[in-house]
């Protein structure tokens, strides 16, 4: 198959609101209070986080019925460490992640063998992982000056 582009655009609202949209569907993202925001919407590192549990539950979806694996319930929970003082300038900290953890939790009468292959599979396949996880060429910002 060749190459997918996925598209993306993000506008501001009011304070520090954007409504994000892709493919006709629309996401609020805030931040909350306590760093200046509203709190009317996930903020985005939150989302990364969203984006990657995501990733992994469609993947489980997708496979579980080729791995013949009974898939009675699935989720993650996940959480992430990053240094705010990084994003707001105040230290010379990344302003990233520096860590994210993630639990899956899994109901099924596969083997245990069995599940530990087919979360492995997940793990390799998912291309929100993969991202996070492995150095990706960021093209800095063409920039476009609207009068």
């Amino acid at each position: 198959m060749a190459i997918t582009t996925f598209k993306a655009t993000t506008r501001r609202k009011k304070g520090l609101a954007v409504t994000a949209e892709a493919r006709g569907f629309n996401v609020d993202i805030d931040e909350p209070e306590s760093l200046g925001g509203s709190n009317t919407g996930m903020n985005p590192v939150e989302l990364v986080l969203c984006a990657l549990g995501g990733c992994q539950t469609i993947l489980a979806s997708s496979f579980a019925e080729k791995m013949k694996i009974n898939l009675e319930d699935f989720w993650i929970e996940l959480e992430g460490e990053l240094d705010p003082d990084g994003f707001m300038g105040l230290s010379d900290v990344r302003p990233g992640y520096q860590s994210v953890r993630y639990n899956i939790h899994i109901k099924s009468d596969a083997s245990e063998e069995k599940i530990r292959k087919f979360i492995e599979l997940i793990e390799k396949r998912c291309p929100v992982g993969d991202t996070i996880g492995n150095v990706v060429k960021l093209e800095k910002a063409k920039i476009t000056i609207e009068k």
